[in-house]
């Protein structure tokens, strides 16, 4: 990650992490259910926005850095919820090689029409 390390107190966005399980049907199938796993500080910055098509209709598609204090939970498929926002994780990497804090790629789809 070319991300540098934050200056202590620049964690002040509040951020829900909310962990990807899936769960079988009755039917023989499976659903993907998002359970809050908490709530934690993080930096959330937009990097860029791209127009394209998703599923017949036009989409918005927003990628997003968002650093955390390091914790070894977090993976790709998972969510975090910011200000109503759903962003979902991509990747997820040790900023530093220090275990210090966590560099995610996230990315939110907004459908236009």
């Amino acid at each position: 990650m070319s991300e540098r390390v934050p200056p202590i107190g620049t964690l002040t966005d509040r951020v829900q992490l909310k962990r990807r399980e899936m769960t079988g049907e009755d039917e023989g199938g499976h659903a993907t259910l998002f359970v809050p796993v908490t709530s934690i500080w993080a930096r959330v910055r937009s990097l860029s926005g791209r127009q394209g098509t998703s599923a017949d209709g036009r989409a918005v598609e927003i990628t997003h850095s968002v650093v955390l204090r390091f914790r070894t939970d977090v993976k790709p498929g998972d969510r975090m919820v910011y200000r109503g926002r759903t962003l979902d994780v991509v990747s997820a990497a040790d900023l530093n090689g220090r275990r210090a804090y966590l560099s995610c790629t996230c990315s939110e789809t907004s459908f236009t029409g």
